[in-house]
Formats: structure tokens, C-alpha cells, sequence
């Protein structure tokens, strides 16, 4: 098994596929980073009491992740089609907005602003919405001086949309109410 550690970043470069390195604060690697750190915290949120159908959405959504960076990777080698690299789709848009319908239809209509916070598995999807928004950011970024495919944007803003309606779905069955901030509260006396 090779080491884990190779001391080739130690100047503050990474390699890319095809041996280019790049620096490690590149638009690339910060959306490399901003997707894994977002994968990792989705892991966490699943490590707890969690419905199986969220459980199972959010498994999917960590595979689609990896696609994603992978997708962002260049491919500057002669004759790289993607390594079989399927990639995100309409049709991963699409479950994605099929899952927001359906949990909408098992929790209260949203009047208002709400706070984060409720069981630990929402206050964590409400966590993992708020990266899902800088991921999509680091996305966008990209978008500008690289190809980056119209579905992975999509499907970025449609995640952190899932992610704030699960943290809803997982506070509601488990009968926590939903805080307001405190200026809704003044406005409403």
C-alpha cells in the first residue's frame, strides 16, 4: 500500500488529473473541497436516527456528489471521455425535486422565515444546506472560467433546497416545533 502522504503539496500545489498541478486555493480545488466537506457532513447526518427513506435520498446524494467532482475534473489527456463517468442529468435534478414534492406534502406550508435547529439531525441538514449553498458559490465560480456542466449547477441548487426540506420533514416527525427569528416575532405584536 502506498503512504498516505506524498510531500508533493508541501510548496502549496496539487496535481490534477493529466499531472498539472495547480494551487490549492484554484477555483477547482476550492470546489473539490467545498463538495467533499459537504459529503462528509451529509455522512455525518446520516450516522444519526434518521427515516430510511431520508437515509436512503441522502446515500444517493453522496454518490452524486463524487460524480460531480468527478465531472470537474479537466481532461486535458488525448482521448479522456470522463473514465465512464456517467454524469449528473436532468434526470438527477428531477429526484431531487421529487423528493422536495413529496416532503412537502408531510410537513406544514412554510409562512414564514424559520432558525435552524431542532433535533441534531435537522440542525445538521440545516448545516449541510448552508455548505450546500457555498458549494454551489464555488460551482458558479468555476462556471466562469471553466466548463462546467449546466445539470451540476442545477443539481447544486436544488440540493441545499432538499437539504432545508429534510431538516423540516426530520424536525416534524419528530414533533419539534419550528423557532422563528426574533424580528418575525416583533412584527407580528
Amino acid at each position: 500500500m502506498t503512504k498516505i502522504y506524498t510531500k508533493t503539496g508541501d510548496n502549496g500545489t496539487t496535481g490534477l488529473p493529466g499531472g498539472t498541478r495547480v494551487s490549492k486555493d484554484s477555483p477547482r480545488i476550492k470546489t473539490y473541497g467545498s463538495l467533499d466537506e459537504l459529503n462528509a457532513l451529509i455522512g455525518v447526518v446520516c450516522s444519526c436516527t434518521l427515516p430510511e427513506a431520508v437515509r436512503k435520498i441522502l446515500n444517493l446524494v453522496q454518490d452524486d456528489l463524487f460524480t460531480i467532482s468527478a465531472m470537474l475534473a479537466p481532461r486535458e489527456r488525448a482521448g479522456d471521455k470522463g473514465r465512464g463517468i456517467s454524469g449528473i442529468t436532468d434526470a438527477n435534478v428531477q429526484v431531487l425535486e421529487n423528493e422536495i414534492d413529496t416532503c412537502e406534502t408531510q410537513i406544514p406550508p412554510l409562512s414564514q422565515f424559520i432558525l435552524p435547529g431542532g433535533s441534531t439531525a435537522g440542525s445538521l441538514l440545516h448545516l449541510a444546506r448552508a455548505v450546500a449553498r457555498r458549494a454551489e458559490r464555488s460551482c458558479v465560480a468555476l462556471a466562469q472560467s471553466e466548463n462546467v456542466a449546466p445539470q451540476v449547477l442545477c443539481y447544486m441548487n436544488r440540493l441545499s433546497d432538499l437539504l432545508f426540506v429534510l431538516a423540516r420533514f426530520v424536525n416534524h416527525q419528530n414533533s419539534l416545533r419550528e423557532t422563528h427569528p426574533a424580528f418575525a416575532k416583533r412584527e407580528r405584536l
